[in-house]
């Protein structure tokens, strides 16, 4: 894949895309949870390669976009769409995992006409399903993860967010370049910072919720099964696998995703 950056004065976005980029086909934007990178997505992108477009970034203030000055949601939706300007794309499939998802809602509350179709892979609905004990808790993430030792907390990252050991191997990989106060204030910002960009979100476009049926972060099961209840939006759980669930069992999402793409229209 090609290697690309986008720079501006809060800092510098790198991403990839397909070596052969064909406009006639849908593009997937592949948008990775809290502390990852571009590399939790890698079955994903040899799967996908050679049917579909595919970009895919480290997020503002995670992997290589670093240093960034001031994340937020805001400043990350508009940094996807820099990208896709830069590249011609009118319109975007995006594939968001956990803050992946977060951001794909950003930036679909502030240009829904860009956005063809929404996979959210254990993420969580923007507008009124979170309660003041939700908000409290959630705000206090990063005190609460300087209390670990660096080695506890990477080690409890790496098996709360993955069930299986290649999960578990490319979570502990994508953590080990950050210092133990660089990975609080991204758990602080991503959190917090969500809160504060949460609202009531209407989404048009098509959406597929996917979730590990072993994901225990958080209220994310409980989360999902409620914004499906209250859209209708399809929820599909992904056996064997628990928050990294395209990690853990690639071969189900991949296919899920596949077969929503297949019926856009």
């Amino acid at each position: 894949m090609q290697k690309g950056t986008i720079d501006d004065s809060i800092g510098r976005i790198v991403y990839w895309k397909s070596d052969v980029f064909d406009m006639s086909r849908y593009t997937l934007f592949f948008l990775h949870g809290l502390t990852a990178n571009h590399t939790m997505f890698e079955q994903q992108f040899s799967f996908f390669e050679g049917l579909y477009n595919i970009i895919a970034w480290d997020a503002p203030a995670h992997g290589e976009s670093r240093p960034y000055k001031d994340f937020t949601y805001e400043n990350a939706a508009n940094g996807l769409k820099k990208i896709l300007d830069e590249n011609k794309i009118s319109t975007v499939v995006l594939i968001g995992q956990s803050m992946g998802g977060f951001i794909a809602q950003a930036f679909i509350c502030r240009f829904p006409q860009m956005v063809k179709a929404f996979v959210s892979i254990d993420s969580c609905p923007y507008g009124e399903y979170y309660s003041k004990s939700d908000i409290w808790w959630l705000k206090q993430i990063e005190w609460m993860s300087k209390l670990f030792p660096k080695k506890l907390l990477k080690s409890s990252m790496a098996k709360q967010n993955a069930l299986t050991e290649n999960g578990r191997e490319n979570m502990a990989n994508m953590i080990e370049p950050y210092n133990k106060a660089e990975l609080c204030h991204l758990m602080g910002i991503g959190y917090a910072g969500f809160m504060n960009d949460n609202r009531e979100c209407k989404i048009s476009c098509p959406v597929l919720l996917v979730v590990g049926e072993k994901d225990t972060t958080g209220k994310v099961r409980a989360y999902n099964r409620e914004w499906a209840r209250r859209t209708g939006y399809p929820l599909v759980w992904i056996s064997g696998a628990a928050h990294n669930s395209n990690v853990d069992n690639p071969t189900v999402v991949n296919k899920r995703i596949l077969d929503f793409i297949k019926k856009l229209k």
